[in-house]
C-alpha cells in the first residue's frame, strides 16, 4: 500500500458545507482560513488489492448507467471520516473510514451507485450553476448593504441586509442540494435492480449516518453534511425496498470474502495495533483476522511473525496475487530486497498485469542495482505506464533505469514526460529536445519526443493567454 500527499481544489460538488464556505467568502472577501487551507488537501492512498475490490463491486454499476468504467477514476483518501464524493468531473472520492464502517459490501455497493447517480445526472455542472447564482444573490446583498450603510450610517440595517441575502443563497443551495441528493437516490434505485442488487445496504448505511442529525455539525461526520438527510429520502428508500425483486438478493460469497479481506486490510494499515489486536484477536483463524495480524505485525517491524503469517495465507490461497505482494512489501521494505522479487514477480504473473503490481515489481527491480535485472525494471516500468500514463513517478523511475542502463536519450525522454506531468515545462521541453538529437529517426520514440515539445508550445501560448 502506497501513500501520497496531493492537494486537490474542491469543486463546489465535493460538499454543500464547503460550497457554502464559499459564498460567504466570496461575498465578504475575507482571506481563506487555516481550515479551509486544510480542506483542500487530500491525503490518498494507492493500493492495488483494495481498488481492485471496490473496481469490481463498482464497474456493473457503471455499465448499467451507461458510462465507459475505464473513464470513472475511483480514489481513495486516506481519513476516518465517514464520506464519499463526486469531483471534477467523473471522479468518485471515497473515504476510508467509510469504507471500513460500511459493514457489509451491499452498503459499499448502495453508496457508489448513489455517487454514480450523480455523475450519470450531471449534478456537478448543475451544482456549480446553482453556487454560482447563489453568489450573485449574496454579492447583491452585500453591495446593497454597504450602500445603506454609507448612505445612512446605520451599519445594524446594512448587517441585516447582508445576513438576510446570504440566508436566503444559503436556503436555495440547500433545496438544490437536497433534490440532486433524491435524484442520485432514484438512480441508485435503478443501478441497483439492474445489477441485481438490494437497496437495504444503503438503507442500513443511511441510517447510521441519520442518527447523527441531532449531533452539532462538528461532530458529524462528513457524509451527512455533503448528503443532506431528509425523511422523503428515507421513506423513499424504504418504498423501493418494499416494491423491488432484489431486496432479499445476497452479493456472492466471493464478493463478501473480498470486501472482508479488503476492510481487514485496510483497518491493519490505518489503526493502531492495539484497535487491529482488539478486532482481531488471536482466537479468530480466519483469513481477513490473520491478514490483518500480519499487517500489524508488520508495521510493529516483528517481520519474521508477520512473514509466518502470511505464508500461512499463501500455502492456503497459493493464488491470491495480493498475499504475494504482502509478503514482498514486508521483506522489502527491511531490506530484504532479493528475497522480495519472488514475491513480486509472482504477484504480477497472478494479477492479469496490474499497473501498480508492475510498478513495484520495476521498484524492487531497480533498487537491487544489479545490472541483469535492468532491462526487466524497464520493461515492467513500461507496461506500467501503458495502462496509468500519467504517473510522474514511474516516468522518473523509467528514466533511471535507463540512465544506469546507458541509454540516455531514452533516460532524457522519460524524464521529459515526468517534467511533462508536473507542468515543469521548461525541463520537459529541454529534456526533449536533447532526446531527439540522438532518437532513431522515424521511431516511435522519437515521434513521442516531438509530440513532447508540441505540447509544451501549446501549454506555452495558453498560459499566455
Amino acid at each position: 500500500m502506497a501513500r501520497t500527499a496531493a492537494n486537490f481544489t474542491p469543486s463546489f460538488a465535493r460538499k454543500s458545507v464547503l460550497a457554502i464556505a464559499v459564498i460567504m467568502t466570496a461575498v465578504l472577501a475575507l482571506p481563506t482560513s487555516a481550515t479551509a487551507q486544510k480542506a483542500n488537501k487530500m491525503r490518498l492512498i494507492r493500493d492495488a488489492e483494495t481498488e481492485n475490490v471496490i473496481r469490481q463491486l463498482a464497474t456493473p454499476l457503471f455499465v448499467a448507467a451507461r458510462l465507459e468504467p475505464s473513464s470513472v477514476r475511483i480514489l481513495l483518501v486516506d481519513s476516518d471520516k465517514l464520506n464519499a464524493f463526486v469531483s471534477g468531473g467523473q471522479n468518485i472520492f471515497i473515504h476510508t473510514g467509510l469504507i471500513i464502517q460500511s459493514e457489509t459490501p451491499g452498503a459499499l455497493i448502495g453508496v457508489i451507485a448513489h455517487e454514480t447517480g450523480h455523475i450519470q445526472g450531471g449534478h456537478l455542472i448543475r451544482r456549480r450553476g446553482a453556487v454560482e447564482q447563489a453568489q450573485v444573490l449574496g454579492t447583491i446583498s452585500a453591495i446593497l448593504g454597504t450602500a445603506v450603510a454609507v448612505g445612512s450610517g446605520r451599519g445594524d440595517v446594512a448587517n441585516a441586509i447582508i445576513l438576510g441575502g446570504q440566508s436566503t443563497a444559503t436556503r436555495g443551495f440547500l433545496k438544490f442540494s437536497r433534490t440532486q441528493e433524491s435524484s442520485a437516490d432514484q438512480a441508485a434505485f435503478r443501478l441497483l435492480d439492474a445489477t441485481n442488487n438490494s437497496a437495504k445496504g444503503l438503507e442500513n448505511f443511511l441510517g447510521k449516518i441519520k442518527d447523527q442529525e441531532l449531533l452539532s455539525p462538528r461532530f458529524q461526520d462528513p457524509y451527512m453534511q455533503t448528503h443532506p438527510l431528509s425523511g422523503a429520502r428515507i421513506s423513499a428508500i424504504r418504498d423501493h425496498i418494499k416494491k423491488s425483486p432484489n431486496s432479499d438478493a445476497k452479493v456472492s460469497k466471493q464478493i463478501t470474502d473480498d470486501f472482508e479481506r479488503m476492510v481487514a486490510k485496510l483497518f491493519g494499515f490505518l489503526k493502531p495495533f492495539n484497535q487491529v489486536m482488539g478486532r482481531y484477536p488471536e482466537t479468530d483463524k480466519s483469513i481477513p483476522a490473520r491478514y490483518a495480524r500480519a499487517i500489524a505485525h508488520y508495521r510493529k517491524a516483528d517481520v519474521e511473525r508477520s512473514v509466518a503469517i502470511m505464508d500461512g495465507l499463501i500455502k492456503e490461497q497459493p493464488t491470491n496475487p495480493y498475499f504475494y505482494e504482502m509478503k514482498g512489501q514486508i521483506l522489502f521494505e527491511n531490506a530484504r530486497a532479493i528475497d522480495a522479487l519472488p514475491n513480486y514477480k509472482r504477484a504480477y504473473e497472478l494479477s492479469s498485469q496490474d499497473a501498480l503490481l508492475a510498478l513495484e515489481l520495476a521498484r524492487v527491480e531497480l533498487e537491487l542495482e544489479d545490472p541483469a535485472f535492468l532491462q526487466d525494471s524497464i520493461k515492467h516500468f513500461r507496461a506500467s505506464l501503458a495502462i496509468e500514463p500519467n504517473s510522474s513517478f514511474a516516468w522518473r523511475q523509467l528514466g533511471i533505469a535507463y540512465g544506469r542502463s546507458g541509454n540516455m536519450p531514452m533516460s532524457y525522454l522519460a524524464l521529459s514526460e515526468e517534467a511533462l506531468h508536473k507542468n515543469n515545462l521548461v525541463d520537459a521541453e529541454r529534456l526533449a529536445t536533447k532526446a531527439l538529437k540522438s532518437l532513431p529517426k522515424g521511431s516511435l520514440d522519437r515521434i513521442r519526443a516531438r509530440d513532447v515539445i508540441e505540447t509544451v508550445k501549446v501549454k506555452k501560448l495558453q498560459g499566455k493567454k
